[in-house]
């Protein structure tokens, strides 16, 4: 096959295995479970965005302080993408007088956040996803070898961190159909930069760092902003015990497919 036949197989392969795997995982969670499964959710989530993605937006941009001048700028993004979420909801439904119990409600484990954390998190999934894309062409270009290698060293970093994705989008309210799909959609973006990449490698490999410190912040602002706030609601030890084990769990999910990562992108 031609690089770009690899190229398209691969990462269009890539990304529905990896969210379809994540949904087998998903799925065979009862629905009692997500919110207690949203602190492994955080772990994958913060283990993905300061082990995978924040080094390779170091190394990818000219300077550290431009790496962190792109996550910066992607919290605030966030924030005000939130924030819009948040006026547009209240002017549908109407909200006055009702934030504090809404708020309160969506993180505390029976009801949801009217989407607002599952947007941001397919928002920042596809930067991540047309990133990969680049990687994988970029790889692909250089040898065929290199590149299935470099694509499976890709899913096998995405499966931990899309089966967080997905009990996120649960837990925002989305139903498991709606999940899958807008997850199989977000994944498509892997395809997308794959083709671009193959076509304009230069203009693309510029734009990286860019992409990835905005999928790093969305990564990082859910986490901590979004989802994090929820977990304080139950202050008892059993629970406090149960939340760090999974966040940790979350986070040694990541660790256990980064040396395969490392290999192949490092």
């Amino acid at each position: 096959m031609t690089p770009l036949a690899w190229i398209v197989v691969m990462s269009f392969a890539g990304g529905l295995l990896s969210v379809a795997v994540a949904a087998v995982f998903a799925f065979a969670a009862r629905p009692q479970w997500v919110p207690v499964l949203i602190s492994y959710a955080i772990g994958a989530l913060l283990g993905a965005a300061f082990l995978e993605v924040l080094p390779h937006a170091i190394e990818a941009a000219e300077t550290p302080a431009k790496a962190a001048m792109n996550v910066l700028a992607g919290i605030m993004i966030f924030f005000v993408l939130e924030k819009l979420v948040l006026w547009r909801h209240c002017h549908d439904e109407g909200c006055a007088g009702h934030e504090h119990q809404d708020h309160g409600h969506g993180h505390g484990g029976h009801g949801h956040d009217h989407g607002r954390s599952g947007l941001l998190i397919l928002v920042g999934d596809t930067f991540h996803n047309f990133v990969d894309g680049v990687l994988i062409a970029a790889a692909f270009v250089e040898s065929t070898p290199l590149g299935i290698v470099t694509a499976l060293a890709i899913i096998a970093h995405e499966i931990p961190q899309e089966a967080g994705d997905f009990l996120i989008l649960l837990h925002s309210g989305y139903s498991r159909t709606r999940a899958l799909v807008f997850n199989l959609l977000s994944s498509l973006a892997t395809l997308v930069g794959g083709i671009l990449a193959y076509f304009a490698l230069s203009q693309m490999e510029s734009l990286v760092p860019v992409f990835l410190g905005l999928a790093a912040a969305s990564m990082i602002y859910v986490a901590v902003a979004d989802l994090i706030p929820g977990l304080h609601k139950r202050t008892e030890l059993r629970a406090t015990a149960q939340q760090v084990l999974l966040i940790a769990a979350g986070i040694a999910s990541i660790v256990f497919a980064h040396p395969l990562a490392e290999r192949a992108l490092g």
